[in-house]
């Protein structure tokens, strides 16, 4: 049973309009999708995490609609306008510079308080870093964890600490400047010889993939451009003896 802290008026919800949030290209602008095109194209305004980024995606599938700036910076208070915008009947579509809102990018907040106002929100399929790599890295996909970024400097030895044991395949960004930087910490904490994969320039023309230990993949790193977003899938820490034996029980019970 779906227990709601409010119910929901029928006639009120008609009256007002729809958040749409649009996944839109990581790199190959042949990744938009007709719906995607269709609902940017249809909605009152479309808001941006950064206007000049979008601008040549929107010119290149003839969108004319206004658009306005919605980033990390001005998240809280340009809520509170654009609610007032949904309440009036206007649908809104938010995106971000790439990929999918509120994914290591704005949207989380806005969509939470446009749920807060009974407001209906769709959020749209596409493009997404983090699956394609997941998918090419090899590694159990059936259960994963995924990070994005880790915090630049206060908490993140302790969240590589946590992670450290942590058996899912995980799922992290990173940024070129840093990224040998982390392969180091990696290794410290991780271990150098656990399995990692790194992808970066996802769909565009220098996709690149490279797979190997954490030792073999900053080596070649090291002497290769770092260049475009990279995502990381570090394969999950070997179970202890302990939580195998109480797995190996926990299935047999289910089987049972």
């Amino acid at each position: 049973m779906v227990h709601r802290l409010w119910t929901i008026d029928r006639e009120f919800m008609s009256n007002t309009g729809k958040l749409y949030l649009v996944p839109t290209p990581i790199g190959n602008l042949e990744d938009m999708t007709f719906r995607a095109i269709r609902i940017l194209k249809e909605a009152d305004l479309i808001l941006a995490e950064d206007t000049r980024t979008s601008a040549p995606m929107l010119k290149h599938f003839d969108i004319q609609n206004k658009v306005f700036a919605h980033h990390q910076h001005n998240e809280h208070q340009s809520s509170n306008e654009i609610i007032k915008f949904l309440l009036m009947g206007q649908n809104i579509a938010l995106i971000s510079d790439a990929g999918t809102p509120a994914i290591s990018d704005p949207g989380f907040y806005l969509v939470r308080e446009a749920l807060k106002f009974n407001i209906a929100v769709e959020c749209l399929p596409g493009a997404t870093a983090f699956v394609p790599a997941l998918v090419n890295s090899g590694f159990p996909t059936d259960k994963f964890c995924f990070e994005g970024f880790l915090p630049l400097k206060k908490g993140r030895q302790t969240r590589y600490k946590f992670l450290a044991t942590e058996e899912r395949t995980i799922i992290l960004y990173e940024s070129p400047h840093r990224l040998l930087k982390t392969l180091d910490e990696m290794a410290t904490f991780f271990g150098a010889d656990r399995q990692l994969s790194v992808s970066r320039e996802l769909t565009k023309m220098f996709e690149e993939t490279v797979r190997g230990t954490v030792t073999e993949v900053k080596t070649y790193f090291e002497t290769h451009p770092l260049k475009g977003e990279f995502v990381m899938c570090v394969a999950g820490a070997a179970p202890v003896e302990g939580d195998k034996k109480k797995r190996k029980y926990a299935d047999e019970e289910e089987e049972d």
